[in-house]
């Protein structure tokens, strides 16, 4: 059995900033015991001829070569929109400070 008390709840939800009623706390107190037991068992039959993983299935990157292609003109960027000096877009400014 692990050492997850309900004090021990209470204080990571304090240190959390998470209000937590008396029912959550007395249900997280025994999920996190739950927790902390099945890793335990885990580390038990994982000794060290086995390697860590993260993640049971060999995984491989599904991703395509990054290739640059051609790119816009600044006639093409600008051309849709609604303001623009010619080299930068021009926005509103921000926090309520309208131009």
């Amino acid at each position: 059995m692990s050492d997850i008390t309900r004090e021990s709840v209470e204080h990571l939800a304090m240190l959390a900033r998470i209000a937590l009623t008396e029912e959550e706390v007395t249900q997280l107190t025994g999920e996190l015991s739950q927790i902390v037991d099945a890793i335990a068992t885990v580390s038990e039959v994982a000794g060290d001829d086995v390697p860590a993983t993260s993640h049971p299935v060999p995984l491989s990157d599904v991703m395509r070569d990054d290739v640059p292609g051609e790119t816009l003109s600044l006639e093409d960027v600008f051309r849709g929109a609604p303001a623009h000096d010619g080299e930068r877009f021009r926005v509103s400014a921000i926090l309520g400070e309208e131009q």
